[in-house]
């Protein structure tokens, strides 16, 4: 899900320079809260919610879709850089987590890899309950030592 300054992406909301665009960490957490509503977590009933504020100011949202092969669901934070790829950005610069649980929940392994391809490792990650309690970390802490492009050479 793709959203500018105003709710919808436009041509003036991409025209405004990037300090104009950019908002406070807590409005990503708000808007992670507000698309967690959306997760299907039918068997957990864990829902998660992402957002993800690429390069270009843009804000995607990404929920958790569970499947009845447990397995094949997909995490809030992949669902972000998904939808983040579809809509022609490929830079994260800060990210917003948020689940119904009693401390703030890092992502799974295989997010903390997704996100370290598409955001440097000082990246901000706030990481929120829906009971208010919140974290700040970087995607360096969440993953030291991440596998990168320049490990394939």
């Amino acid at each position: 899900m793709r959203r500018g300054a105003s709710g919808l992406a436009s041509d003036a909301a991409r025209d405004q320079s990037s300090s104009q665009r950019r908002r406070p960490a807590m409005s990503l957490v708000e808007d992670a809260a507000r698309v967690r509503e959306n997760a299907y977590a039918p068997y957990s009933r864990f829902k998660v919610g992402a957002a993800i504020r690429a390069g270009s100011g843009q804000v995607y949202l990404g929920v958790n879709v569970e499947n009845a092969a447990y397995p094949e669901g997909t995490c809030a934070e992949a669902g972000a850089i998904a939808a983040m790829i579809a809509g022609g950005d490929t830079r994260i610069d800060e990210i917003a987590v948020i689940a119904d649980a009693p401390r703030p929940v890092p992502p799974c392994g295989g997010c903390r890899q997704k996100l370290a391809e598409f955001a440097g490792g000082g990246v901000k990650v706030t990481l929120a309950t829906t009971r208010g309690q919140a974290m700040e970390t970087t995607v360096a802490d969440l993953l030291p030592g991440a596998f990168a492009e320049t490990d394939m050479a």
